[in-house]
């Protein structure tokens, strides 16, 4: 059995370390590398590899954001890799396959493959990964950015260029302009991470950046209509009515 391999790290030695073990493991192909998260994205996109090294501190996103961002199509088993025992800690508790300390040694390293090969069929850790990935960006603080996928390229989507936004099932839809976008997110996770200050939730599936609404008219059955430039009207549900009341006040 040979695993296909993505090696991701922003740092050149670390990286051509782990390209090193990687290519004089027996049981590891390697198949590609990224220096940072957003081009980590793009790259585990396009290979779909069976196990991704993947650092944790890295500029733009870090490893957590990385995994949180991944589609549900893709399930690599992970192994995150750090220079700072506290986030291997913390990479540990949430039952990664498994995290090697910087500098990696070898038997470090022959341990870690060992142990995922034992477990490279194993859909549900990725899964426990994805989700308590969400939950430490939820407790970030509030979002700057979002990270949306366009055919096979992933790209930042700053939050004050957003006009409103949409839920589709898993999925939210970010509106900016004339173009849209979208990431891999329910609604209430998004919600989670937006400024209450800066955004109003006025229906189960929409949101509204509140400094870009123009009118707000009375329905006549409880609900508002919205205005946003450019003529887009938006109407409330009676449920969330009372959160564009206070808009009014």
């Amino acid at each position: 059995m040979s695993l296909r391999v993505i090696v991701v790290d922003d740092e050149d030695l670390p990286r051509q370390r782990m390209r090193d073990l990687v290519n004089g493991h027996a049981a590891l192909t390697l198949v590609g590398e990224a220096a940072d998260g957003a081009q980590a994205l793009d790259v585990i996109d396009a290979h779909r590899p069976d196990l991704l090294f993947l650092d944790i501190q890295m500029p733009e996103l870090d490893g957590f954001q990385v995994v949180a961002a991944l589609g549900d199509d893709v399930a690599p088993a992970i192994v995150f890799v750090t220079a700072y025992d506290h986030y291997a800690i913390r990479a540990f508790e949430i039952d990664a396959v498994d995290y090697l300390l910087k500098p990696i040694t070898q038997e470090r390293f022959d341990a870690a493959v060992a142990r995922v090969l034992t477990r490279a069929a194993d859909r549900e850790t990725i899964q426990q990964i994805r989700a308590i990935a969400e939950r430490m960006n939820e407790r970030r603080g509030y979002a700057t950015r979002f990270v949306a996928r366009r055919g096979g390229r992933h790209y930042f989507v700053p939050v004050n260029e957003i006009d409103w936004l949409e839920s589709n099932g898993n999925y939210v839809r970010l509106h900016t302009g004339e173009a849209s976008h979208l990431i891999r997110e329910p609604m209430k996770g998004v919600e989670s991470r937006l400024d209450p200050t800066q955004f109003v939730r006025v229906h189960r599936s929409i949101m509204v950046a509140i400094d870009r609404i123009k009118s707000i008219e009375s329905g006549d059955h409880g609900e508002y209509v919205i205005t946003l430039p450019g003529g887009r009207k938006l109407v409330s549900s009676r449920t969330f009515s009372e959160r564009v009341r206070r808009l009014l006040r």
